[in-house]
């Protein structure tokens, strides 16, 4: 069992920044690869960024890239998602997935969510123009 649990959604203006927090418990002294979704009203669940286990690995979808930087904690085995030049677009509800067992994370897998074994409640990002 893991429980990935976030933090740090709000609202706040077209422009500005957010910072976002996941804590994943489970097996004392285990860490593991860790993503970002995000899922708009009437949309599909898409891909923002991810992170292996050691940190030496990240991944980014299309609409992050230049904007959105991940980042991880691995003492407290918590993973960051700084958010910048924020736009109405961004408005989602953004989820943390944990990535427990299969393989590690790649170009090729880690954009599906099939990937993740483990997923939070989800933390409400809301971006006004």
């Amino acid at each position: 069992q893991v429980q990935p649990v976030e933090s740090g959604g709000g609202l706040v203006q077209a422009g500005g920044s957010l910072r976002l927090s996941c804590a994943a418990s489970g097996r004392p002294g285990s860490i593991y690869s860790m993503g970002w979704f995000r899922q708009a009203p009437g949309q599909e669940r898409e891909f923002v960024a991810a992170i292996s286990w050691n940190g030496a690995n990240t991944f980014y979808g299309n609409s992050a890239k230049g904007r959105f930087t991940i980042s991880r904690e691995n003492a407290v085995n918590k993973v960051y998602l700084q958010m910048n030049s924020l736009n109405p677009e961004d408005t989602a509800a953004y989820y943390c997935a944990v990535a427990q067992w299969g393989p590690e994370l790649n170009s090729g897998n880690v954009g599906y969510a099939r990937t993740y074994d483990y997923w939070g409640q989800g933390t409400q990002v809301t971006v006004s123009s």
